[in-house]
């Protein structure tokens, strides 16, 4: 199980062998041990790539598990209760710089025992192909084999800086945005900017197709070259909300502000003895809320 696991991690039989500090041959073997044991595969290998099959995927968890009940009953009895080991964790690079980061140092600051490794990425992560123990999603879940907590919900706006308004008025309707310009946050040619006709009772969300003149892929950067007057930009609340309040931008067409997004803490569930994780659950969930509340609190109020 041990092998297996650091297989996984290390996604190679011979990187693991390495950190084992055993032969290629005996990684191999363990391997065809456990999958001769289950009679199915529990990997894809090919020269260059390997990947966990459903069934591998699902026996890392429980392997995993195992692993650390095992780890935790040979503790010393003298450290029992103390919080120890490491965690790694992945959230939005921007939301985790400006939320997730003060929370995961103040955890560190009351748990001297706990190592933490933090990815900042703008992709969803899979948890078990990438050894995460937790991560933000700001998006609509669809797998439910992860345990979700929430934290609350962010609205998605169009903004621009006073100036720029100034200059150009303001767009009336989405369509309108084909005579403005747009700065994108995806790094493409053309995106799907969504909205909601909130002055319409029961209105259906739609999308408009939009060719940004600025091209990013950063959706810090957008916001900053929107407050810079460089044109209208799509951001989340939370990338604005400084700049809202100290008058830097100014919401467009908030009549069309589609559905907020929910935010949420996922996680496998969590093994009985893996205190570090659940107590950083424990931490992380009321800290975030109260983040996100507060942003709603200093936003304007969306109309509809």
């Amino acid at each position: 199980m041990q092998i297996f696991v650091a297989v996984v991690e290390q996604r190679s039989l011979a990187a693991a062998a390495r950190v084992l500090g055993k032969s290629p041959a005996t990684v191999t073997r363990a391997i065809a041990l456990l999958e001769g044991r289950l009679g199915e595969r529990l990997l894809h290998r090919s020269a260059r790539t390997l990947k966990l099959t459903e069934s591998g995927e699902r026996h890392l968890a429980v392997y995993r598990t195992v692993l650390a009940e095992l780890e935790e009953a040979e503790t010393p009895s003298d450290i029992e209760g103390r919080v120890e080991g490491t965690l790694t964790i992945t959230a939005p690079e921007l939301f985790g710089r400006l939320k997730v980061m003060p929370v995961v140092e103040s955890f560190l600051a009351a748990h001297p025992g706990v190592r933490m490794r933090v990815l900042l990425l703008n992709r969803l992560v899979n948890l078990v192909d990438e050894g995460v123990d937790a991560a933000v999603r700001i998006a609509r879940l669809a797998d439910s084999s992860v345990k979700a907590v929430g934290i609350g919900e962010l609205r998605k706006m169009l903004c621009a800086s006073p100036a720029y308004i100034d200059r150009f008025g303001a767009p009336v309707h989405p369509e309108d945005l084909q005579r403005y310009a747009c700065i994108g946050a995806d790094g493409h040619d053309q995106e799907l900017w969504r909205f909601v006709d909130r002055c319409l009772p029961r209105s259906k969300p739609f999308s408009i197709a939009v060719q940004p003149r600025l091209m990013l892929n950063s959706a810090g950067a957008a916001v900053d070259a929107a407050m810079r007057g460089s044109g209208i930009c799509q951001a989340l609340s939370y990338q604005i909300v400084d700049a809202v309040v100290e008058g830097r931008l100014v919401p467009v067409l908030p009549n069309f502000e589609p559905k907020t997004i929910p935010a949420q803490l996922v996680f496998h569930a969590i093994p009985r003895h893996n205190a570090a994780l659940r107590a950083f659950i424990d931490h992380a969930v009321p800290l975030l809320r109260q983040a996100l509340s507060d942003i709603g609190h200093r936003m304007p109020p969306g109309r509809g």
